[in-house]
């Protein structure tokens, strides 16, 4: 596979080198014409683009709008060009000098973005929202469309917590709002909604969606703008809007690449020989006669990491008449991962068409569908230093396994730990078994909306939609019998499951739109909205245990021995009624109010119903006479904003109720008898969480739009927290889900995008900036001011989420000093400091130590475009967050049997008093310290693409070659495989942790776009 993708790199940049060699056309003597080029208001125009139609040659106007153009020919026309202004074409003739003014570019001031339930001018918007282009989207090879959301967008921070193909990602808008639910967005595909959540193997939801699908991405960020969504829309919104039909002849276009990814980094671990010398000091005896004879060992790193191929494919038709358009794709996308037996395939087909079957009346649907295949991987531990690092994820189980063992048999099969060296590192595992273990998620998925739309009278619409997200999903397991030692088989050895899951979501929605200008001045635009919605969730699940053999693996699961069932359903439903009312005058004020009703079969008796009000203000301060004087202004604009959203996410079906379920065996009669017993409380006063915002904002363009400018701050907070509560013992439970608590965030926004130069050679910029800063307010009512969450991670009144709180790392015991009980109590082993000065090591010695929220988050990107050649350069990074490296606890610790990291061979010994790792001693364990916190800052290079336009085809439109480097390098002071995860995955309170999740990789590739 790397050969082939060699050869095919080496092909692209030949043909950019022969094209780049190819000479340009020369052009005969002429003319010379000159002028100047002014607005409507009369004042000069610098930058305008002067270019003689059908060719490449041109120039642009000078500070005092005037321009000389050289060479020109009486049957020549020119084409003057201006961002905000409509462009003219004039034909050259016999004169010399050529005047122009241009008017206002009227599609400029009347241009749209998305908004929920429908559209809304850009000049009119008064909410916080940001668009991101299809392009840029799909500007790195990316699985799902939030991954390529990444760092583009202020206010929006995107962690991929697993690297894994078709990984799941957490994505947070201005912060994290819940302790116990969902800090996810909503994500309406045009029109249907849906959510993503999951674990740290589990497959992203929205990996179905083919991001070259994409023609635009709005994300809703303060009240005002997602209050509309109401009781889902706390956490942010994110409308995605697919490619529609376009009228005009059918255009077919292919878009495909094909690349290698390799791991981005390998972590340095001791080699054979080193390994035994430890192992000989640890059991105090010659376990290993030579440990120099046992030399570099086997490199485990290198057994399960591998070059992966990537590749997408992609057909699309678009056209049709005035009456019908139509747009549909296939899609094939096929990732193998840079670990042995991981990938994730996909493959989607969409449909997009409108008719129109009167001049009143239009109807369409929306149609995709996609088949997804993940062949996961274990990795990400949870807990610290224990069996399950070097046994649940196959990254530790490498970084782990005894160099002096071996991968395979002589007859080439998998050779168990538990087999060599007479059985003594039975405790660890051969990594490769891990990667033998079957862990197959096959989705199936359709996203459906029909609509029709009618005009009733002059400005009133009523749109109807029916919306349908059917789902179902196959999970295959099996951990065979051959990855077992020989010795340890009995008759449960191989364990085999199938999960049948299935889930349906209908959603109806009746939107009556009221849009009408008065005598010119006045806008007023109103928006009603009905909705009813209603998800049925199914799941049934067989596990066996004990077969006789792995020739049917998980396919007959009637061999097992031992074979156990359960299933799950759920139902629940949410009814909404919302209005908005825009009003306008003159295109210089605006207020905006939005008010919506949600009612949802989730929450207690006394609370089904919920209010949701927001309102909003511009104030286009460009239109005041005094701003005329100001040439360098073009357009200025004050927002601001402030409502109230809820979060219904954040909870299961039925936590109102009073539960019942499977409880414990029992006898009846000298039979057993399956019993059922109570789950939980009933709480009628069971409610959403609450978020109140406010949004101040200024929008600025200045220089004829050559600069634009975006700066936010808002305050959001958030109560009524859905909280476990622990009750007394004498109550028969042990926790109640109650409404306690409460989250604060606040931040700052800056947004900058700029046309540097827009002649012969176009170079824009763009970057973003965000710092937010969150802190707990309440955990439970006042009576508890902090609650671990982990081991490390501190749920604290009054701090960040997610804070760690450790023992300080004080060195290591010398010969002669005083141990102070408590602690890891040798000589040789880890000093904490004695924080409260009380001569014992307890746990008020423990202090908060780290912090992993950023400081700051930031994107940028460049783009320059010269004649056929573009390139672009995409950055992001964090600054000033910490990471709290687990597995550095695990593989610093020279406990026996596990191979360890490199730094380790300067262990301390007496004869090597070193003051900074640990002594080796047979079991022993490492205290929490913030040693394993380190600095998480990065500035990583995303994408580099440089593209070539090839000269015309017969019978192409256009075609278009490219090659990409994405994740070429990466800046950071952090020691482990990647600073940007989290092994805890979507979760609110514990961030930040790496404990062996699945490495980033960088990726080279090259593709082609043609058009016909």
């Amino acid at each position: 596979m790397r050969n082939n993708s060699t050869k095919l790199l080496v092909l692209l940049f030949g043909i950019l080198l022969y094209f780049l060699a190819s000479p340009g056309s020369v052009y005969g003597q002429g003319a010379t014409v000159q002028g100047k080029v002014s607005a409507e208001t009369g004042e000069a125009l610098p930058g305008v683009n002067i270019v003689v139609k059908g060719s490449s040659r041109g120039t642009t106007s000078d500070a005092n709008g005037e321009y000389v153009l050289q060479g020109v020919k009486p049957e020549e026309v020119l084409v003057f060009s201006f961002i905000g202004y409509t462009a003219q074409e004039i034909t050259i003739g016999q004169r010399t000098t050529i005047d122009v003014v241009l008017g206002a570019d009227i599609e400029t001031l009347n241009e749209v973005v998305v908004v929920g339930y429908g559209t809304q001018r850009k000049i009119e918007t008064t909410g916080s929202i940001a668009s991101v282009k299809s392009d840029d989207i799909v500007q790195t090879p990316v699985t799902n469309v939030a991954q390529g959301l990444q760092s583009r967008v202020a206010g929006v921070q995107i962690t991929q917590n697993s690297a894994a193909p078709g990984g799941n990602i957490s994505v947070r808008i201005r912060g994290t709002n819940s302790i116990n639910g969902t800090s996810e967005p909503l994500y309406v595909v045009d029109g249907i909604q849906i959510s993503n959540a999951g674990g740290i193997t589990d497959v992203s939801p929205l990996s179905m969606i083919n991001p070259n699908d994409i023609e635009s991405v709005d994300i809703l960020k303060d009240a005002s703008a997602t209050a509309i969504y109401g009781a889902r829309g706390a956490n942010g919104v994110v409308l995605i809007t697919t490619k529609r039909g376009k009228a005009g002849s059918t255009r077919v276009t292919y878009d495909g690449y094909y690349g290698v990814q390799e791991v981005r980094k390998k972590l340095d671990v001791l080699n054979a020989a080193e390994f035994a010398q430890l192992e000989n000091e640890v059991y105090k005896t010659a376990i290993y006669a030579d440990p120099a004879a046992e030399g570099e060992g086997v490199d485990w790193q290198d057994m399960i990491f591998r070059s992966a191929p990537m590749q997408s494919h992609q057909l699309s038709v678009n056209g049709g008449s005035e009456k019908t358009q139509l747009a549909l794709s296939a899609n094939y996308f096929d990732q193998d991962g840079i670990i042995i037996n991981s990938g994730f395939k996909r493959y989607s087909l969409r449909l997009n068409m409108d008719h129109r079957v009167s001049d009143r009346v239009k109807i369409g649907t929306s149609i995709m569908g996609s088949n997804t295949i993940s062949q996961g991987i274990p990795t990400g531990v949870q807990d610290v230093g224990n069996a399950d690092v070097v046994t649940g994820s196959i990254v530790g189980a490498a970084i782990g396994a005894p160099p002096t063992l071996r991968p395979y048999r002589d007859d080439g099969t998998l050779f168990p730990f538990a087999e060599q060296r007479d059985g003594r590192y039975r405790e660890v595992t051969n990594p490769l078994g891990l990667a033998s273990v079957k862990n197959e998620d096959k989705i199936q998925r359709m996203l459906g909306n029909v609509y029709g739309e009618a005009k009733l009278a002059k400005g009133l619409t009523y749109r109807a939609s029916f919306n349908i997200d059917m789902q179902s999903g196959l999970r295959d397991y099996y951990s065979p019998r051959y990855i077992v030692a020989t010795k340890d088989l009995n008759a449960s050895s191989g364990t085999a499951r199938k999960t049948n899951t299935n889930n349906i979501m209908l959603l109806h929605e009746s939107i009556l739109t009221y849009e009408q200008r008065i005598a010119e001045a006045h806008t007023v635009k109103f928006t009603g909205v009905f909705a009813t919605q209603s998800t049925q969730y199914r799941e049934n699940y067989t596990i066996g245990n004990g077969f006789p053999n792995d020739a049917t693996t998980n396919e007959a699961l009637q061999l097992a021995t031992s074979v156990s069932t359960a299933s799950k359903r759920t139902k629940e439903r949410l009814d909404s009624y919302m209005g908005r009312i825009n009003y306008g005058f003159k295109d210089k004020y605006f207020f905006d109010v939005t008010a919506r009703v949600d009612g949802s079969s989730k929450f207690g008796e006394n609370y089904k119903y919920g209010f949701f009000p927001a309102a909003s203000f511009g104030w286009r301060i460009i239109e005041e006479e005094f701003m005329q004087a100001i040439p360098a202004v073009t357009d200025l604009k004050l927002r601001g904003s402030y409502g109230l959203t809820g979060n219904a996410g954040a909870i299961d079906p039925y936590k109102s109720l009073p539960l019942q379920g499977p409880g414990s065996d029992y006898q009846l009669n000298h039979t057993y008898v399956k019993g059922i017993s109570p789950l939980g409380l009933s709480n009628p006063n069971l409610r959403w969480e609450k978020s109140l915002q406010a949004n101040l904002a200024l929008d600025i363009s200045l220089f004829n739009n050559w600069l634009n400018l975006t700066v936010e701050v808002y305050r959001k907070k958030t109560t009524d927290l859905l909280y476990e509560k622990t009750l007394p013992l004498s109550s028969g439970y042990g926790t109640i889900m109650t409404n306690l608590g409460g989250i604060e965030n606040k931040g700052l926004e800056l947004s900058a995008n700029a046309r540097i130069l827009d002649g012969d050679l176009k170079w824009n910029v763009s970057a973003n900036f965000t710092a937010n800063r969150n802190k707990v307010t309440d955990i439970d009512g006042g009576v508890t001011q902090e609650r671990f969450i982990t081991n490390y991670t501190l749920l604290k009144v009054g701090q960040p989420l997610g804070v760690f709180k450790t023992y300080l790392f004080d060195g290591i015991y010398q010969t002669g000093e005083t141990i102070i009980p408590g602690a890891d109590g040798r000589i040789g082993g880890t000093k904490v400091q004695d924080y409260d000065q009380n001569n014992v090591i307890t746990a008020g010695d423990q202090v908060i130590t780290g912090d992993p929220n950023p400081d700051f988050i930031f994107g940028f990107s460049t783009s320059l475009a010269y004649k056929k050649f573009d390139l672009s350069v995409f950055l992001s990074g964090t600054y000033g967050n910490d990471v709290y490296n687990v597995s550095r606890a695990s593989f610093e610790n020279p406990l026996g049997q596990r191979n360890l990291l490199q730094g380790t061979v300067n262990h301390w010994t007496p004869e090597n008093p070193n003051n900074e790792y640990a002594g080796a001693l047979q079991a022993g364990r490492l205290p929490i310290t913030n040693r394993f916190i380190e600095d998480g800052s990065y500035l990583r290079c995303k994408n580099v693409t440089l593209g070539y336009v090839l000269p015309q085809i017969k019978g192409v439109n256009r075609a278009r070659i490219y090659v990409s480097a994405n994740n070429l390098f990466t800046v950071t002071n952090y020691s482990g495989y990647d600073p940007e995860v989290n092994t805890y995955a979507g979760q609110n309170t514990a961030i930040g942790i790496d404990n062996f999740v699945y490495p980033s990789s960088k990726s080279f590739l090259g593709g082609i776009q043609v058009t016909f």
